[in-house]
């Protein structure tokens, strides 16, 4: 698979477009692709970061030729939206209490199991809530620290773990993830909060090569997804 992904980068932009689409065509035939924000209850500010994917959205097409949607603004979907397998990224975000239903935690299962991913980004405060939910929903220790050699941080970029963007708190970022049925489904990447690496130059004055950690980051997530 390295090699498989190293050829990818060496042959350009066609090929990739080549997995995307083959990975993905039960789901976005014909369309760009969107990574949808996700609205959930519970208080926090899941709207977060506006500029974030709109952002990330125009590098991943700069960097790598996949078609992604134009987007001024957050695409944002809900668990219980008829619509949710449509997207096959979604992104959850945000600084407080998260809260699914009980049919919000079966419908995402139900995503997850029809091939969608989600990614969450710890944007500081919402750790203990976004573990309790997936512990609920997946069982403990359902989260699983990855190893920097993991396919996630190698297969567009070639990344040594997972970069620390924002010194929200001490330690180093580390990446979570859930798998189902031997497939990597949920990445959760925490204290680094890519998201804010992903907004508006203006928005955190972040210096350009911290920018720069997070979108080759975001790209990686963006181009596994779609070829797993």
């Amino acid at each position: 698979m390295v090699l498989m992904m190293k050829l990818i980068r060496q042959c350009g932009y066609i090929l990739i477009t080549i997995v995307v689409v083959a990975s993905t065509a039960n789901r976005v035939i014909g369309e760009d692709i969107v990574i949808a924000k996700l609205r959930y209850g519970g208080g926090g500010d899941w709207y977060a970061n506006p500029t974030s994917l709109p952002n990330l959205h125009y590098e991943v097409e700069n960097r790598t030729g996949i078609s992604m949607a134009d987007i001024e603004e957050d695409v944002v979907v809900s668990l219980s939206d008829p619509n949710l397998q449509s997207y096959p990224i979604i992104n959850i975000t945000g600084h407080g209490r998260i809260a699914f239903t009980e049919e919000e935690r079966r419908a995402l299962v139900d995503y997850l199991k029809g091939g969608g991913f989600l990614h969450a980004d710890d944007n500081y405060g919402m750790d203990e809530y976004f573990r309790a939910e997936m512990e609920a929903i997946f069982g403990e220790g359902c989260l699983v620290e990855l190893p920097k050699s993991h396919l996630i941080y190698h297969c567009f970029y070639d990344l040594d773990g997972l970069p620390k963007i924002h010194e929200h708190h001490g330690g180093p970022p580390k990446g979570y993830g859930i798998f189902i049925d031997g497939r990597l489904c949920v990445f959760y990447s925490y204290n680094t909060d890519l998201s804010d690496g992903w907004e508006a130059p203006e928005v955190h004055n972040d210096p350009p090569q911290k920018r720069e950690m997070a979108y080759q980051m975001g790209t990686n997530i963006v181009v596994y997804t779609l070829t797993h």
